[in-house]
């Protein structure tokens, strides 16, 4: 399929490896021949982010000759990706954005799409085939199905299903372990599993996570968890982790509509993103990668203080302007951050959060920070603050709360830290108030409004939500934690954030 019928009298062209070739000169297309490529890697999770980055790398890479690196994406919930995509034969557009232009880039290194619910034999094959070398994953962190105390669920459905079923999984931990067990079953060596979600640790958080569900089956089938799955991934499987960094925000009607103009053929799913890029990855490929150093990536032997840099400064700031512009009124990152309390609230936040990265790894705050306040300020993207504030208790104990601890362990007052805490609780607490019912989504969602619903005392409030999140479970400044949050929060019940900011004389 290469058109869209748009009216019983119009045809649009569809953008398509046949339309591709006759694309205006000043947008890039894949220069390499695709029927060479060769199915080398298989991802978990083809949102919008994928493809702005880690497919975008590996175009690179098969564009410099690396033909055995194509990509097998594959979505484990929805077919809207697939569905987008397949008719453009696993074409898009990335379209990187500033203030000032836009260019546009077609990538082709997805060669095929499947859809876990539609054919999970499809994906296990796809998984077990021994040209699969690396699997990558950008699932979300709440896919991960952990646990407050942060291991596995192993009461959620999903993970109870696929105990049962292993042959028909519905989670991605199902999904590895059912291949890695016909992979050895097979004399097949061990795909490395690449985890490039924001997670803390994420390869060996992963790597926790699937040894523990694999002991679960292990337990089932009455195999001691060293001989069986449990062990295999335990000690025989790569789980190098990776921090990885790009702006992508959603794509709208009117994105479509103008880049479908500048093609000339229509784009189902094209993908916005801003000029900067970064990935850092733990070099540890037992069965080869492609080499993406000569296309910018960082191969480091630890990625972690490269990840506490940017889940601290950029994420942990990305949540601050989400909850406080939403509060605020503000629709969109470039616009929260223009407020100058804002702005001034985030240099202090940032001033709190340093002092606890690394020291002696050659980390450069100053530029680095420069650079966040520079893409922060880019107008073109319109990144929404609604989007980025989706999934708050799973991602602030690594962008805040984690910050905040070592703060009081080291003597100091983490104000601007919590207040962030204080504007997540406030943000869900107004949405089908001052918000929009349905603005942003949490998987504490049904949890939180029963306990909005009872009208609690501040500090009563926030002590419940930092039991369900499991915010500083266990720790001894937790008490410290929920007395800021609370003081914070009584100012943000009481007006907007300019009630909070006048507390911390910004």
């Amino acid at each position: 399929m290469s058109s869209v019928q748009t009216s019983p009298t119009t045809t649009i062209k569809r953008l398509s490896w046949k339309t591709a070739r006759a694309l205006p000169a000043s947008i890039a297309t894949p220069s390499y021949d695709r029927s060479r490529v060769v199915p080398g890697i298989v991802h978990l999770g083809v949102g919008a982010f994928h493809r702005a980055h880690q497919a975008a790398y590996v175009d690179d890479c098969l564009a410099a000759g690396e033909t055995g690196w194509g990509i097998t994406g594959v979505s484990l919930r929805s077919a809207d990706t697939r569905d987008a995509l397949t008719p453009q034969d696993g074409l898009y557009t990335l379209a990187i954005r500033s203030s000032g232009q836009e260019k546009l880039r077609v990538i082709g290194s997805i060669g095929s799409m499947l859809v876990a619910p539609e054919d999970p034999s499809a994906v296990l094959a796809a998984l077990t085939d021994p040209r699969s070398r690396i699997v990558t994953l950008t699932i979300t962190e709440k896919a991960y199905l952990r646990a407050a105390g942060g291991g596995l669920d192993v009461a959620h459905p999903d993970i109870v299903h696929d105990l049962a079923n292993p042959e028909l999984p519905k989670t991605a931990h199902g999904f590895l372990t059912e291949s890695l067990a016909r992979r050895r079953a097979a004399g097949v060596p061990p795909f490395t599993v690449l985890c490039c979600d924001n997670l803390s640790a994420n390869g060996a958080t992963l790597h926790r996570l699937l040894t523990e569900f694999a002991e679960l089956r292990d337990a089932r089938l009455d195999v001691k968890s060293d001989a069986g799955i449990a062990g295999h991934i335990a000690h025989q499987v790569a789980f190098p982790s990776s921090m990885v960094d790009r702006i992508v925000p959603a794509t709208t009607d009117t994105d479509r509509a103008r880049i479908a103009e500048e093609l000339g053929v229509e784009d189902a799913w094209p993908v916005m993103t801003e000029p900067f890029c970064q990935w850092v990855i733990e070099d540890n490929f037992p069965q080869g990668r492609p080499a993406w150093e000569q296309f910018g990536v960082t191969m480091v032997s630890d990625v972690r203080p490269f990840e506490d840099m940017k889940l601290r400064l950029l994420n942990g700031a990305h949540s601050a302007i989400a909850y406080l512009g939403l509060l605020g009124g503000h629709v969109t990152v470039d616009r929260a951050f223009a407020d100058p309390a804002i702005r001034a609230f985030v240099d202090a936040l940032w001033a709190e959060a340093i002092p606890t990265l690394p020291r002696n790894a050659g980390l450069d705050t100053a530029s680095y920070t420069a650079e966040l306040a520079e893409r922060f300020s880019n107008t073109a993207l319109a990144h929404r603050t609604a989007q980025i504030a989706n999934d708050g208790s799973q991602k602030l104990p690594q962008r805040i709360v984690a910050s905040a601890l070592e703060c009081l362990e080291a003597g100091t007052r983490p104000e601007h830290l919590t207040l962030v805490i204080a504007a997540w609780i406030a943000a869900c607490e107004a949405r089908g108030k001052t918000l929009p019912e349905s603005h942003f989504a949490d998987p504490l969602d049904v949890p939180l409004a029963a306990l909005f619903g009872r009208g609690l005392p501040t500090g009563e409030t926030v002590e419940s939500v930092f039991d369900l999140a499991g915010f500083a479970k266990g720790e001894p400044g937790r008490g410290k934690l929920m007395d800021l949050t609370t003081a914070h929060l009584e100012q943000l019940r009481r007006g907007r954030p300019a009630a909070a900011f006048a507390t911390l004389r910004i």
